[in-house]
């Protein structure tokens, strides 16, 4: 993730304001900054790959280029669920390479000050990693955890995919 965008300024400074794409996993809503991603596409035919990581569904054919397909899902670990119209794969470009992530559901693109970002809680529950925790937004009603999605993946997973694609 483009972890300038995400450095808190000063106060003096005023604060920054940051795009985020929100999209849902297991009725939990979560945030990845709008440059990160490339598209967001439906759900497209994915050819397994054999001997890869358990939360790698396959591969896919994008104009042209292979593209590893990772189920966020089971990165998680949450309960797998069927693929449905909302389902959607998010291209983005993580640690130099290009990959497409699974959600359930992509919301929409939310503004927000950079000083809406509070600290990741210091125990984190529900199978995410703090590491690629970036933060946590709280509006209203409305809890969104930001992911750093280049902090996700350890040094041997990165050059999995580096040979993947």
């Amino acid at each position: 993730m483009q972890t300038t965008a995400l450095k808190l300024k000063s106060e003096e400074a005023g604060g920054e304001l940051i795009q985020l794409v929100s999209f849902n996993l297991e009725k939990e809503e979560y945030g990845i900054n709008v440059l990160m991603v490339r598209e967001i596409i439906r759900m497209l035919n994915i050819t397994r790959v054999p001997n890869t990581p358990h939360y790698v569904e396959g591969v896919i054919n994008l104009r042209g280029k292979v593209i590893p397909i990772i189920s966020l899902r089971k990165k998680f670990d949450l309960m797998e669920a069927e693929y449905d119209k909302r389902t959607r794969i998010m291209v983005m470009e993580v640690v130099g390479e290009m990959m497409g992530f699974i959600v359930d559901e992509v919301s929409e693109v939310i503004r927000i000050s950079d000083k809406e970002i509070q600290p990741p809680p210091p125990v984190v529950s529900g199978g995410i990693e703090q590491e690629c925790m970036a933060g946590v937004i709280n509006q209203a009603e409305r809890l969104l955890v930001l992911l750093d999605l280049e902090k996700m993946f350890t040094a041997d997973e990165r050059r999995f995919f580096s040979t993947v694609s």
